[in-house]
């Protein structure tokens, strides 16, 4: 099975993974079956922004490995998010029983073990179990994720993206599958045929298909996942008050059926992340690891654009000190491009029952450095809880294959009671600021020829309100949406923006429809769009803006000097859309770190 000495094995897995900085304990190192402790194998936690894959057949332990690993992290106060498919990662919320097999495991592979709770919060989709919802808006969600999710083709998904370009352009908040409803159905009504034309590439009945695809999400109750209040993707980086990193824990359990949409929803964390965290080439220990389960499921018939934009991420977001560790069944469920980029590998056994599952063996083998080990046979042998690994070395190397017995969680395995996760869910602190469900003044009211109410309920021309879970508004002031104009503004040009600080409302352009004679078209009620009784919605903490510094000195200008002031600010402007979506089409949100 080995093809030299086992000390000399040895010797060179003990040189190829030591390490002078923090570092995982993932186990201790193999040969012929019997684990050696004094060869231990660990992973240098600076080097786990260089990504990652873990992967083996169903049953392997693949689990309890992100277990282990996540509760290291934690323990060393790197923030943690993981996506918990079946129920089994609660039990990191619970202490582990000790046992005598328990003990002889820890052990075998020279672990100093000792029965720990650590610090999780757990989220849910759109409030679709236990957990503190997670929501997006549908312009921050972006077309490129919204075609996975609905299932369209090429040419569909690029007239999706007119329809997201013409939104931005005509000041159409895209807020919730209704808006994004109402703005196809006036493209494709009589009185938007003038802008749908407008728009070139898209035709009346590719809109036609896409609407039909939108009302079936609504009608299968996905409208719950979109809109606001919308998540800040900040909060996977806290760490708790003890220093320990929390384990941000996405329940998925009732996500079963529907895997299109969870595994796009997990890329659209990473590309809020990608998009709004600033450049720290490489630190010490990440600011957070990110681990994306069932990635095949993010691949399988993806479209050119999407892989380019997974692809691009995955090389760039190393730099921004987010570690991504794709957790799949063998690597080829992942492409090539993007597995050129996974430095950091544990690969549990793989079963060679079919012929394909014996080439899929051998492609897996031929992904390793060279090895002392004959690992077609150890993939086949290998027990529950060991792995094929091979890891970044602090000097950027690779080290030495090592077939290692990982380490026992602290943790229970398994699900931690129901109390439990309830008692930790409803103590959040996060809860009562994402709970509540906000309807703002948007394209739907706006095509709809709603105004939008003013702080006491009657008609107005500001921007909009976000009504609290106790059925009191919070006007969106013409003032305040002024002033995020101007902070765009001057962010673009690196000057105080031309702006006024008020300005007079302007009417509703001639393209909106306006009601039928006699009645106001209304938005239709719907559970997910209405508030939690009895919890009030406080205002969402916005992160503090630094004003932009001022360049130039004031004086008298010239009216040449005003047009050529008065053309940049335009042309800024719509360069500023133009900028303002990630690779994925995703809106920037400009927060300050």
């Amino acid at each position: 099975m080995v093809t030299i000495p086992a000390d000399g094995h040895l010797d060179k897995i003990r040189k190829g993974y030591s390490s002078d900085g923090p570092a995982v304990h993932l186990g201790a190192a193999m040969l012929d079956g019997e684990s050696h402790p004094d060869a231990p194998v660990r992973l240098p936690i600076a080097m786990m922004n260089r990504h990652g894959l873990v992967s083996g057949a169903t049953g392997t332990g693949k689990t309890v490995t992100l277990q282990v690993m996540a509760e290291q992290l934690s323990a060393q106060g790197v923030p943690v998010f993981l996506a918990d498919i079946k129920g089994d990662l609660t039990g990191l919320s619970s202490p582990a029983a000790g046992s005598d097999r328990l003990r002889q495991r820890t052990q075998s592979v020279g672990q100093r073990w000792s029965a720990k709770a650590f610090p999780v919060e757990y989220f849910s989709l759109g409030g679709d179990g236990k957990g503190v919802p997670v929501r997006a808006r549908i312009s921050d969600f972006g077309p490129l994720l919204l075609a996975r999710v609905m299932g369209l083709n090429e040419t569909q998904e690029s007239s999706l993206q007119l329809v997201f370009y013409y939104a931005d352009k005509n000041d159409l908040e895209l807020y919730n599958l209704a808006d994004l409803r109402a703005v196809i159905s006036f493209l494709t009504s009589d009185k938007g045929k003038d802008a749908l034309e407008s728009l070139g590439g898209l035709s009346r009945s590719t809109a036609g298909v896409i609407l039909r695809e939108l009302v079936t999400l609504e009608a299968q109750g996905m409208d719950k996942f979109f809109g606001e209040t919308e998540f800040d993707t900040a909060e996977f980086l806290r760490l708790a008050e003890d220093g320990r990193g929390i384990i941000s824990c996405l329940e998925l359990p009732t996500l079963l059926a529907r895997p299109a949409l969870f595994s796009t929803f997990l890329m659209w964390l990473i590309a809020d992340l990608f998009a709004e965290l600033p450049e720290v080439g490489d630190i010490e220990k990440p600011k957070l690891v990110f681990f994306l389960d069932e990635a095949h499921l993010l691949f399988r018939n993806a479209s050119d654009a999407f892989l380019e934009s997974i692809m691009t991420t995955v090389r760039l977001i190393r730099s921004k000190g987010i570690g991504i560790f794709f957790v799949t069944q063998t690597p080829k469920d992942v492409p090539s491009e993007v597995l050129g980029q996974l430095a950091n590998r544990i690969q549990h056994a793989l079963r060679a029952f079919t012929p394909d599952d014996a080439k899929a063996l051998r492609a897996t083998v031929s992904t390793f450095p060279t090895s002392a080990y004959d690992l077609e046979e150890v993939l086949t042998i290998a027990g529950t809880g060991e792995a094929v690994v091979t890891v970044m070395t602090e000097r950027g190397a690779p080290s030495p294959v090592a077939w290692t017995r990982i380490c026992a969680p602290e943790s229970t395995i398994g699900p931690s009671p129901a109390a439990t996760v309830e008692r930790i869910v409803q103590e959040s602190p996060l809860l009562p600021v994402y709970a509540p469900v906000v309807d703002s003044h948007s394209a739907f009211e706006k095509l709809s020829a709603i105004p939008a109410p003013t702080h006491d309920g009657g008609p107005g021309t500001n921007g909009g309100t976000r009504t609290d879970t106790s059925g009191s508004s919070v006007p969106r002031t013409q003032a305040d949406i002024d002033a995020e104009a101007r902070r765009i503004e001057e962010s673009i040009l690196g000057r105080p923006s031309s702006r006024p600080a008020t300005r007079t409302p302007a009417p509703l352009p001639d393209w909106r429809p306006m009601p039928p004679s006699g009645q106001q078209q209304q938005r239709e009620p719907a559970g997910s769009r209405a508030s939690a009784p009895g919890q009030p919605a406080p205002e969402r903490r916005a992160p503090k803006r630094q004003a932009p510094g001022q360049s130039g000195k004031p004086g008298k200008k010239d009216d040449t000097a005003d047009l050529i002031k008065d053309v940049a600010v335009q042309a800024a402007t719509v360069l500023g859309r133009e900028l303002v979506r990630g690779l994925f089409g995703t809106r920037r949100r400009r927060r300050r770190w």
